[in-house]
């Protein structure tokens, strides 16, 4: 919920920035300006969470959004979209597509998407990557991770070992941020 926070006030981030006088006479700005349609393709395993990470930001810096949500759990996002036409967002600014590696293709190919997030494995992160980006999207992938835990000598070491069984293990080790090396 901290990144629909965050969203929630990134107006004033959004107005740019200036510089006067960087040289006889010379003022220089940034402006920011929306991309138009975004899309995000989400994994099964934090239905919610990683959605989150995504639709929001994009809505409150002035694009549309579409989402699609893993075939093995789409009621979570149905939902989410839901909360947020109750909180006020504009039919038509967040929208779902369902379906497998044809709707994938379809964001991928289609010449009124901007923009594509992905987060799962790193086989089809690979495939969405490659293919937005020869299609001229801005592409931002989150793929399948090697995540490392150093055991300092003073650990105490039941909660050390409770806590990366929990690290590794939790969420039936099905998520990209799960512990697969320690170093002791």
């Amino acid at each position: 919920l901290e990144v629909v926070e965050h969203a929630a006030n990134i107006g004033s981030l959004q107005m740019g920035e200036r510089a006067h006088n960087v040289a006889g006479g010379v003022d220089t700005y940034t402006l920011l300006q929306p991309l138009g349609v975004c899309a995000g393709i989400t994994p099964f395993n934090f239905p919610a969470m990683i959605p989150l990470w995504m639709f929001p930001m994009a809505i409150a810096t002035g694009n549309t959004f579409v989402l699609k949500p893993s075939e093995q759990d789409p009621l979570v996002t149905m939902r989410l979209v839901e909360l947020a036409l109750e909180a006020g967002v504009p039919p038509g600014v967040l929208n779902v597509v369902h379906g497998g590696e044809h709707v994938v293709n379809a964001l991928c190919d289609h010449p009124d998407v901007k923009a594509i997030s992905f987060v799962g494995s790193t086989r089809v992160g690979t495939h969405v990557y490659e293919r937005a980006s020869l299609a001229g999207k801005r592409v931002q992938c989150m793929m399948g991770a090697k995540n490392h835990a150093i055991v300092l000598p003073d650990a105490h070491k039941e909660q050390t070992l409770n806590a990366l069984a929990g690290a590794a293990f939790g969420a039936a080790g099905q998520r990209c941020m799960a512990v697969s090396v320690a170093v002791m």
